[in-house]
């Protein structure tokens, strides 16, 4: 069982960038393969980056590549998105998951029914 709870959303110019944590209980953190998504507003949840059990594999969806970074620290039970040239579609509920399912495609990674645990979501607001 795996509690899931995001952190450090807020209000943005565009171009400006946040870090958001996603902090998780339990002690097999290290076992999980880590997911970020996101959901604006009348849109579908849709998926931003995912990260490996030892951060070795990263995906990101095209529309953030060179913008956004995942990280995580396994010590920390703690896995970060980090977002960089933020722009005003970036705006959004984020939310992280995860899953003890191996992972090895970016279409399985993407795929929302694969994660079993799901956090609360962070609003992120950036302004033009």
């Amino acid at each position: 069982q795996v509690q899931l709870v995001e952190s450090g959303g807020g209000l943005v110019q565009a171009g400006g960038s946040l870090r958001l944590s996603c902090a998780a209980s339990g002690r097999t953190f290290s076992s999980c393969f880590m997911g970020w998504f996101r959901q604006a507003p009348g849109k579908e949840r849709e998926f931003v980056g995912a990260i490996s059990r030892n951060g070795g594999t990263l995906y990101y969806v095209d529309s953030v590549k060179g913008r956004f970074t995942i990280s995580r620290d396994n010590a920390k039970n703690t896995v970060y998105l980090q977002m960089n040239s933020l722009k005003p579609e970036d705006a959004a509920v984020y939310y992280c998951a995860a899953t003890y399912s191996m992972v090895y495609s970016m279409v399985v990674a993407g795929a929302r029914e694969k994660y079993d645990y799901w956090g609360q979501g962070t609003q992120v607001t950036v302004s033009s």
